[in-house]
């Protein structure tokens, strides 16, 4: 099953969310924008208004591998303050499916305990929110069914490793060769 769900919440970043939602799309994999506002456009950190293609009430979560939690601010805080989401953030985590976060959404990971033993990255100014990581400053972080990543400019590269572990490693780099990535 190759499907994932990203999740916008007013303030969420914009370039954090579109470009796992491009890079995955591009790579075959079906991606889902999710609005968690019960509305279906959402206003990024920047100004920047999506539409999103559902909304959290409509998913059925038994056909996603993975849920995807970008950052911004204060896109991170009304993420977590979503009581559903978080339960399926949860749930996914124990049934050992995917779940990754980006910037300052790691953070929940790390109040949620998800992140206890495990190497985790975030924006720096929200490590100390990673509780019970070992936190590094490296882009991105994979830890079992757990992805974490940097911020706004490790983007691609949070996109290329979700876009691996969904289609393979061979896949991810003739993306990004194709994005002219470095």
């Amino acid at each position: 099953m190759k499907k994932l769900a990203v999740f916008f919440a007013q303030g969420y970043e914009e370039i954090e969310a579109l470009t796992v939602v491009d890079i995955c799309r591009r790579g075959g994999v079906e991606t889902d924008m999710v609005s968690v506002t019960g509305e279906r456009e959402v206003t990024g950190s920047h100004g920047i208004c999506v539409k999103t293609d559902k909304v959290f009430e409509e998913l059925a979560f038994e056909d996603y591998a993975m849920l995807v939690l970008p950052g911004g601010m204060p896109g991170t805080r009304n993420l977590e303050a979503h009581s559903g989401l978080m339960a399926k953030v949860d749930e996914f985590y124990s049934k050992g499916k995917y779940i990754g976060a980006i910037c300052a959404a790691p953070s929940i990971f790390g109040h949620r305990g998800i992140l206890r033993g495990k190497r985790a990255c975030s924006y720096p100014s929200f490590e100390s929110h990673l509780e019970g990581a070992e936190v590094t400053s490296g882009p991105v972080e994979a830890a079992g069914n757990v992805i974490t990543s940097r911020g706004m400019g490790t983007a691609i590269e949070f996109g290329l490793a979700i876009l691996g572990i969904f289609c393979g490693e061979e896949k991810a780099v003739e993306m990004a060769e194709a994005i002219v990535y470095r």
